[in-house]
């Protein structure tokens, strides 16, 4: 049921804001660099669509947390670009607060099982 090369889309969802927003706090980005990027930080493991991303980023810029502005890349194409926004950091600030406090329940029970 569960392939050990891919996470379950129920957790690759749940974590596609907050990794979001963690790249963009590294600095301005476009929709296919941010889709190669989480995928080449999890080894493969995370393969966003642009079905699934730009959805999930236009909500973002709706809530006021990233801004995006078009430009021409290098090999003449426009290219929407997606930066952070102070209301952006702040919910980023509140993302790692809440998934350290999951990550430490699970370090907490994990280690209790190796004991």
């Amino acid at each position: 049921m569960y392939s050990a090369a891919m996470l379950i889309k129920e957790l690759v969802a749940a974590s596609t804001e907050p990794l979001i927003l963690s790249l963009l706090a590294q600095g301005e980005s476009y929709g296919y660099a941010l889709i190669q990027e989480v995928k080449r930080r999890s080894s493969d493991q995370i393969e966003w669509t642009d079905g699934m991303l730009y959805p999930v980023l236009h909500r973002m810029e709706r809530e006021g947390w990233i801004q995006s502005r078009w430009a021409q890349a290098e090999t003449g194409r426009k290219r929407k670009y997606y930066s952070l926004k102070r209301d952006g950091r702040k919910a980023l600030k509140e993302q790692r607060r809440q998934w350290g406090t999951v990550s430490n329940v699970f370090r907490q029970l994990w280690k209790e099982q190796y004991v």
